[in-house]
């Protein structure tokens, strides 16, 4: 078994958004091999941008892969390495928007179907216990499920979302190629810290 790389997941991301100091300590505090940036879709696109190019540059410059979650228009514009799209249809037009130049990962999977048709598309990766377009992550038992279903039978790499750090360790034992660092990573008072401690959880060599 490979051991897993680890990827990074913003929080939901405005205009007003004020993270460049606390996302360039976190981004720093680990190796990781792709970051997601997750936008409201309903903030200026312009403000947007001039908030969110520090970030991907930042995050570049640590030798991590950039996604933008979910806005497409934003990958180009904004200097990001591809597209964390959102459910099956988003997956499906970014292919072919966005392949083969840019990264096309799939997210917003809820059903064993909707996973297999964004790797039938040619997704990157797909990621399973995210909180998708409906801002409720699902249960870390379904989580730990569909990634063990998907490891077993698939060839295009899975990532495992960890909304608590409780869950990384379990994420890192099914087998998943990365184990993405989410929602708690943001809510203490060092993102640093927290990124260091769910670092620790991730085996560094191979089982």
């Amino acid at each position: 078994m490979t051991a897993p790389r680890l990827m990074l997941v913003s929080p939901v991301l405005g205009a007003t958004s004020d993270i460049a100091a606390s996302f360039a300590d976190a981004v720093g505090a680990a190796e990781f091999a792709a970051v997601i940036l997750r936008v409201d879709p309903e903030t200026d696109e312009r403000a947007l941008l001039k908030m969110l190019k520090p970030l991907v540059a930042t995050a570049q410059d640590k030798g991590a892969a950039v996604l933008i979650q979910g806005m497409p228009d934003l990958v180009g514009k904004s200097g990001a390495d591809g597209l964390h799209a959102l459910g099956e249809k988003q997956a499906r037009d970014a292919a072919v928007r966005f392949k083969p130049e840019k990264i096309v990962g799939a997210g917003g999977l809820r059903t064993r179907d909707a996973a297999m048709s964004a790797g039938e598309l040619g997704a990157d990766y797909v990621l399973f216990g995210d909180p998708g377009k409906g801002g409720d992550a699902p249960p870390i038992e379904s989580t730990l499920e569909r990634l063990s279903w998907w490891v077993e039978i698939f060839s295009t790499p899975c990532v495992g979302q960890a909304e608590t750090l409780e869950a990384v360790g379990p994420i890192a034992r099914t087998g998943a190629e990365f184990v993405a660092f989410g929602a708690f990573v943001w809510t203490g008072s060092s993102p640093a810290d927290a990124v260091r401690r769910a670092a620790d959880l991730v085996p560094a060599e191979a089982a």
